[in-house]
């Protein structure tokens, strides 16, 4: 099997959509032999940051000596992207040979598989066959029926920041969120928190109890900052002073300390990760497309958020890095979310919008959204494709302006392609 006959095996459509559950991906497993029972896993779920948060740990991890695998959803700008060890994507030839290894276990199986469920058993196996040390393991969507939850004792459990999204499938209220988000929480297995309010903490807080996890959640109050720029920012926590991060935004501190929590777990478990692994792992994280800056004059920002509460996070830091100037939106978004709700909220630092239509089925035309987002009152650009739309929110925004590429992750990819990501 090639690279190229691996990638349309895997997006086949054979495989079923979007179904929850745990029991294809632990027959999948079973058949390949149980790879995920000989790994070590710290799993992360969350509603945002739990990116973020997933690519800070593994950057400590790494710079600490251990070999350590991140698996990871969806990509930005490759397939292969999802699945690396101390951030090197799988190789073409291993994705082959793995996906070859696992075809015919998926194929014989009466309840197929889903596409999720068929990648991650493939990364199960890669982390194997590579003898990952560790391995930083982000749910897809939910937590309690997501394919990653077949593992069965985490090192650690992290949750980030829980809000409203996906709630068709995980509930209508932060609090039946929670509620799956929590599902990872195994028995006797610590568990790491974002600070989160009392409501959803307590959700939290009562699994932790009914499966006997010791609970640890993030101080922000422990936060503080020291400077902070479009180049990056330095703050403390707790006892660590003067802690160089690159990702933008004050959210991504935040997220840095639930990795900080972590990582102090780990250690309490025999794993040595010295105070200079934590510090040079902080400096050298790499998540793209989150709050980007790919260029200047004008500044061109590339930003995945595509719930509401993304979405303030873009406020904020627009306001933040950039405020009185000219800001117009390049805006995409998917036709299932609440792309209205996510207007109001980005209408705020929005001087003008240009619409374009994002690389996925389920996209909303740019048309359509153009025409919802006249209510505004403001300058509305129906491009339709993204190198339209890139080359005209730039001409817009002119060279004391800034550009913001927002509404959903699948732009992300080619946008940052045309800057040369």
């Amino acid at each position: 099997m090639t690279f190229e006959e691996a990638i349309l095996f895997i997006h086949e459509k054979v495989w079923q959509g979007s179904k929850p559950g745990l029991s294809r991906t632990s027959e999948l497993l079973s058949k390949m032999g149980q790879p995920q029972r000989r790994l070590r896993f710290v799993h992360v779920a969350g509603t945002n940051g739990k990116g973020s948060t997933s690519a800070i740990l593994a950057s400590i991890l790494e710079n600490a000596g251990l070999k350590t695998g991140l698996y990871t959803s969806p990509f930005i700008s490759g397939f292969s992207e999802r699945m690396r060890i101390n951030g090197r994507p799988i190789s073409e030839d291993e994705l082959a040979s793995i996906t070859e290894f696992c075809a015919p276990f998926a194929l014989e199986m009466e309840d197929r598989p889903t596409e999720f469920e068929l990648v991650t058993a493939i990364s199960m196996e890669f982390f194997v066959r590579n003898n990952c040390d560790i391995v930083v393991l982000e749910t897809g969507m939910g937590g309690r029926l997501d394919s990653t939850n077949v593992i069965e004792h985490p090192l650690c459990s992290v949750i980030t920041n829980i809000s409203l999204d996906h709630m068709r499938e995980l509930g209508d209220t932060v609090e039946k969120i929670a509620a799956e988000k929590a599902g990872i929480i195994k028995k006797s297995c610590p568990t790491v928190v974002y600070e989160l309010p009392e409501n959803i903490l307590a959700v939290i807080s009562e699994r932790c109890a009914e499966m006997s996890s010791p609970l640890t959640a993030a101080d922000f109050s422990a936060i503080s900052e020291i400077s902070d720029s479009r180049h990056g920012q330095v703050f403390s926590y707790k006892k660590y002073d003067n802690l160089r991060l690159p990702l933008l935004g004050l959210h991504q501190t935040k997220n840095a300390a639930v990795a900080l929590e972590t990582v102090e777990v780990l250690r309490s478990q025999g794993f040595r990760i010295s105070d200079e692994a934590i510090r040079t792992g902080l400096n050298a994280t790499q998540w793209p497309a989150r709050f980007e800056i790919l260029s200047e004059n004008p500044f061109f920002i590339v930003d995945g958020g595509h719930n509401p509460q993304g979405a303030e996070t873009v406020v904020d830091n627009l306001r933040r890095y950039f405020p009185y100037m000219k800001t117009v939106l390049l805006f995409g978004v998917l036709a299932d979310k609440d792309y209205m709700g996510l207007a109001g909220i980005l209408n705020s630092a929005a001087d003008e919008f240009v619409t374009i239509t994002p690389q996925n089925p389920r996209a909303l035309p740019s048309k359509e959204l153009a025409e919802a987002l006249k209510s505004f009152g403001k300058s509305v650009t129906d491009c339709g494709d993204i190198e339209t739309g890139i080359k005209t929110a730039i001409e817009h925004a002119g060279e004391d302006g800034v550009v913001c590429s927002v509404g959903s992750l699948y732009t992300a990819g080619p946008v940052r392609a045309h800057f040369g990501k």
